[in-house]
């Protein structure tokens, strides 16, 4: 449960929707949230500071240098205060300036200084929600961590008809409600996860890999954080940003993610969502190897089982794999529980276009081991950082086992 106020930083921008904005802030404080807002210039044009400092019991920050805010709580210690920043409504212009980093006003400022979780949402108008450059700053903000509440469909100011409505007020002030009342179910526990793929040396220039992205891990890092645990995160190569409250330590090959992981045995639970490459090559050329033939012959060993490893010690903690097949999913997922000695394991199906490898969205199954005395759970096709918090509760139920 939510112990105790919580601070909320709404952010209003220029656009029709930000009427909706004073009714959010309304809905926050009746929800119990201290809440304090900054405007645009923009968002000023359709509805005046005055409301919403009625509203929130707070002055409305407007201008990064402006005297009276700076001598009370200047943008850093604003920064600082949030728990939350919450844009709502999210503009095209705010959302392409948090995209490229760029900080030329108090909010772009406050976005880049802040170190709460971060929600935009989106209120356009539905061309310029689907035109390729907002998608693709949308995209940015994802692989930075932050949240994209998504837009409802419907009649327009402008008389469009699509995606663009702002979501309406009741429904944000739950959402934001949910986030801060999620179960501490891993509280003091400290968690270690591995995410993403490892590269396997050819030569100076070449290497063997696989298609994992890293998402599923990454969401599970966040995931157990908000849960309450302490999470070090061992990341292959991947282009995804660190999330908040994670400590990360980047790896490359099969190797050096065993030795990462071997200084985390005395950790409580460990989960293995990494997809480490089976075999490297038995000598990596100090040169890179030209081309002098139809083919080329490469002799290969296998890589060590950093799974099974950390299973096998002696001082091991609670034990997660995962089995990412093509075939016999549950076969062999079942095998590798009961062969590599593990607590739990989530399987998937990777054959399936629309989840797994590099999707947003993905669908488990997951096994415990027999002593835990429970029952397979079925995961349902849902976006990753869904998935990620079923499968921390599946978790949990085993550790209060």
């Amino acid at each position: 449960m939510r112990t105790g106020v919580k601070n909320i930083l709404v952010a209003v921008t220029g656009g029709i929707a930000a009427y909706k904005s004073a009714i959010l802030v309304r809905r926050l404080k009746d929800y119990g949230f201290d809440v304090r807002v900054v405007m645009t210039k923009g968002a000023q044009a359709f509805v005046t500071p005055l409301t919403f400092q009625a509203l929130s019991g707070h002055p409305v920050h407007t201008a990064l240098l402006d005297s009276e805010a700076e001598a009370g709580m200047g943008h850093i210690e604003l920064a600082k205060w949030a728990e939350l920043l919450l844009v709502a409504p999210a503009s095209c212009d705010v959302i392409a300036k948090f995209a490229h980093g760029l900080a030329d006003d108090l909010l772009s400022t406050l976005y880049l200084a802040t170190a709460a979780p971060v929600w935009v949402v989106p209120a356009m108008n539905q061309q310029m929600w689907s035109a390729h450059a907002t998608q693709r700053n949308l995209d940015i903000l994802r692989q930075d961590a932050v949240t994209v509440v998504m837009p409802d469909a419907g009649e327009q100011a402008c008389g469009d008809v699509g995606l663009g409505r702002m979501p309406e007020p009741e429904y944000l002030a739950k959402q934001v409600d949910a986030y801060f009342k999620q179960p501490q179910l891993l509280q003091g526990q400290h968690v270690v996860i591995t995410a993403g793929p490892t590269r396997e040396a050819i030569d100076p220039v070449r290497y063997i890999s696989n298609h994992s992205s890293g998402k599923m891990g990454f969401a599970l890092a966040e995931a157990c954080v908000k849960a309450g645990a302490r999470v070090t995160l061992i990341a292959g190569p991947v282009s995804l940003a660190t999330p908040k409250g994670v400590e990360r330590v980047d790896v490359v090959s099969a190797d050096d993610m065993l030795e990462q992981s071997l200084k985390h045995v005395n950790s409580d639970v460990f989960i293995a969502t990494a997809a480490v490459a089976d075999y490297k090559v038995e000598k990596v050329a100090s040169q890179k190897i030209k081309k002098t033939g139809d083919t080329l012959n490469l002799n290969f060993v296998k890589n060590p089982d950093i799974v099974a490893t950390m299973a096998k010690q002696s001082k091991r903690p609670f034990m997660v794999g995962f089995a990412a097949e093509t075939q016999n999913i549950e076969d062999y997922a079942n095998g590798k529980l009961v062969n590599k000695k593990l607590d739990m394991i989530a399987c998937n199906d990777v054959s399936r276009g629309d989840i797994g490898f590099g999707a947003d969205d993905n669908a488990m199954t997951v096994f415990f081991a027999q002593h835990y005395q429970l029952s397979k759970r079925i995961l349902e096709k849902a976006p990753k950082t869904q998935i990620a918090q079923q499968l921390v509760s599946a978790i949990a139920d085993a550790l209060r086992g």
